[in-house]
């Protein structure tokens, strides 16, 4: 089968088309067919082996084997399935988070049937399901179980034209709020389409300015921090992360001592999630941002273009035609 492959950290050159051996699925395990997957701001990450303390996980000097092939969220269809498999069925037409098993940047990919995989939504091309897995379903895990948004509320997300942040608006909405998103210039006509209230320019305003607006600071990219916006938080308001490890011992501080408050989270198992995305998109409850679409030969020039940091919400690559 064809594959994206790298045997090195660095620049998008690293990545090359190969053919690979296509995997064999084990007794509990699914093998679907990747019509489409995505390019991610992590998935840039890992390719670099930033920051350096991944590595543990990643590898050390160069990636570890089983990592080689990159791609985190996948759509496909399943073509065979293990002896012990229950949940699924050749024909199933699904979308699923890979996770630390990477691997969706391939024609083939084999997942035990619990892993982070539901059928996807019906009214979904390839292209859509692949990008409404996980910037979704961290958007949701933070809003919905971490700041626990609720009707009333004014919740800023800062990054709100990125994959996770085009979730984040349309999920503070869904669930009541007012929105504010902050994004650059050229985006603000796409946030208040999905529904955000008000949009701040980046370029032109510090939000963090603002003294005691804002019940939930979601930083959908961790471009500020917990003491940048303290202030702009109302007295008992919280400021929730998706990434930094710093973060969680300043969540325990603010834990014990009350008032604003710290709230970080890690969105990892994602099974859950992705039925209620499901149902969402089935709703029409949430729209899905495509900026981009490559082949898969085409992931060099799709890293390169990620890497810039100006995509709209999604960037996707069609694995086969029909997507």
């Amino acid at each position: 089968m064809r594959a994206i492959v790298h045997e090195r950290f660095g620049a998008p050159d690293v990545l090359s088309l190969r053919e690979v051996e296509q995997p064999v699925p084990g007794r509990g395990d699914v093998l679907i067919k990747v019509h489409a997957t995505t390019v991610t701001a992590a998935e840039i990450l890992m390719r670099r082996g930033r920051p350096l303390w991944g590595r543990v996980i990643l590898g050390p000097i160069r990636p570890r084997r089983r990592l080689r092939i990159p791609g985190l969220e996948l759509a496909g269809e399943i073509v065979a399935v293990g002896a012990d498999v229950a949940r699924f069925v050749p024909g199933d037409q699904v979308f699923g988070f890979t996770g630390f098993g990477v691997g969706a940047c391939a024609e083939y990919k084999c997942m035990p049937e619990s892993a982070s995989l539901e059928l996807k939504p019906a009214n979904t091309s390839y292209r859509q399901a692949a990008a409404a897995v996980d910037g979704a379903t961290t958007a949701l895990y933070f809003l919905r179980d971490i700041a626990r948004v609720r009707a009333g509320q004014h919740v800023l997300i800062n990054g709100a034209s990125g994959s996770i942040g085009t979730y984040a608006v349309q999920l503070a909405k869904y669930f009541g709020a007012e929105v504010t998103a902050v994004c650059s210039a050229r985006n603000t006509e796409l946030v208040t389409s999905l529904g955000a209230d008000h949009a701040i320019d980046y370029t032109a305003e510090d939000f963090t300015t603002r003294r005691n607006a804002y019940d939930v600071i979601f930083d959908a990219v961790t471009a500020s921090s917990f003491r940048r916006c303290r202030g702009a938080l109302t007295p008992r308001g919280c400021y929730v992360p998706t990434t930094r490890l710093r973060n969680w011992p300043i969540a325990g501080w603010t834990a014990l001592r009350g008032g604003r408050r710290v709230r970080p989270g890690m969105s990892i198992d994602k099974r859950a999630a992705l039925a209620s995305i499901k149902e969402l998109i089935e709703g029409e409850q949430l729209r899905i941002v495509i900026d981009r679409d490559y082949r898969l030969d085409q992931i060099v020039e799709a890293h390169r273009y990620v890497e810039t940091g100006r995509k709209r919400g999604n960037v996707t690559i069609s694995v086969t035609a029909e997507t």
